[in-house]
């Protein structure tokens, strides 16, 4: 028989023991269809990118499922019709992964280590960090870097403008002089119509 993967995600005012009664139901649905879960994994209640049927947060769910195309089609036809799952999706895979799913490993989370964004670290964000940021840490966005500190303290002072007119098209010619009163404006047969 064919191995998918079936992720659905169910409303955020289900509680956790319904989201768990639903994956029961939707368990024994495949059981009936003549397949069986050989894993369920509950994710938690994840906050969603962006809003789907006015819904912020979602319960996510995976199970694994070897069953005939018939039975996971009625599940996905279950699923379409229940006002508790808003999302779902099933995928073929060829087999299915013997250890936690990504979503439930601990361990790869504890590896990264700290990287930074609204909590510090190494790369600046919002409370501190060996950059400075909005919150302590000494300094600014640049004031902080190696040298004394200031936004150009690395580059030495910026040149003269007036004397070597230096720019992305080269030295700047003489400006012409204007006269104050300019001559009037021509004016077209189609603007008097």
């Amino acid at each position: 028989m064919p191995l998918y993967e079936h992720v659905y995600l169910a409303r955020q005012d289900v509680s956790t023991q319904q989201v768990e009664a639903l994956t029961k139901e939707y368990t024994q649905l495949i059981q009936d269809g003549g397949g069986r879960v050989s894993k369920s994994e509950y994710w938690g209640l994840k906050t969603l990118n962006h809003k789907i049927s006015k819904n912020r947060k979602a319960h996510y769910s995976l199970l694994n499922i070897d069953a005939p195309p018939a039975a996971v089609a009625e599940l996905e036809r279950r699923m379409g019709i229940s006002t508790d799952v808003i999302r779902f999706l099933t995928i073929r895979v060829d087999e299915h992964e013997t250890e936690p799913s990504a979503q439930m490993r601990k361990s790869d989370r504890d590896e990264r280590g700290d990287r930074g964004g609204f909590r510090g670290g190494d790369r600046g964000g919002f409370r501190g960090g060996d950059r400075g940021g909005f919150r302590g840490g000494g300094g600014g966005f640049r004031g902080d870097r190696e040298g004394d500190g200031g936004f150009r303290s690395d580059r030495g002072p910026r040149p003269d403008r007036e004397g070597d007119g230096g720019g992305f098209r080269g030295p700047r010619g003489p400006r012409p002089e204007r006269d104050e009163a300019r001559p009037p404006r021509q004016v077209t047969g189609s603007e008097t119509e």
